[in-house]
């Protein structure tokens, strides 16, 4: 009897310590498990960024200020705008820049972490999210930016 109940305490503690990691982000979801897209909380109004003006702007297009924030889009690469090394690269940067302005104010949205937080910049490392999909998706899906594969490319080759 008495090992029973040990037992059962053990396994008590496993599954409450895994639901408590689980909860904390430190696991996927369980196969099977019922989860669906976070909520799309995020709601702002988003203007380009200026040279003083660092609060609810777009940098680029993959990079934004939300409230005192900066955030950097997880998952994809944009062409760079401080300083384009080309004409297409400042072309594509801005029309990539425009919209996402105007994805980020069509409706609420939701922000992911992913195993990094943040950049060797301090922007914090995140996927965008509208009712489950990645807007990184839809500005690759565009021919805007590209996925990010973990290096910067060249945008003039």
């Amino acid at each position: 009897m008495r090992s029973l109940l040990a037992k059962r305490a053990v396994v008590a503690t496993i599954v409450l310590a895994t639901f408590y990691w689980a909860y904390r982000g430190g696991a996927e979801p369980m196969p099977g498990a019922a989860s669906g897209p976070p909520a799309d909380t995020v709601t702002a109004i988003f203007s380009i960024c200026g040279s003083a003006r660092r609060f609810n702007c777009v940098v680029d297009g993959d990079t934004f200020w939300l409230g005192r924030q900066k955030i950097r889009i997880a998952d994809i690469d944009a062409p760079e705008l401080t300083p384009p090394r080309c004409g297409y690269e400042r072309e594509l940067g801005e029309a990539a820049k425009r919209r996402l302005q105007a994805m980020l104010n069509a409706g609420p949205f939701s922000l992911v972490a992913g195993p990094r937080d943040e950049d060797p910049f301090g922007r914090k490392l995140r996927t965008v999210l509208r009712a489950g999909r990645s807007i990184g998706e839809r500005l690759v899906a565009e021919g805007l930016v590209r996925r990010w594969d973990g290096g910067r490319r060249s945008w003039c080759d």
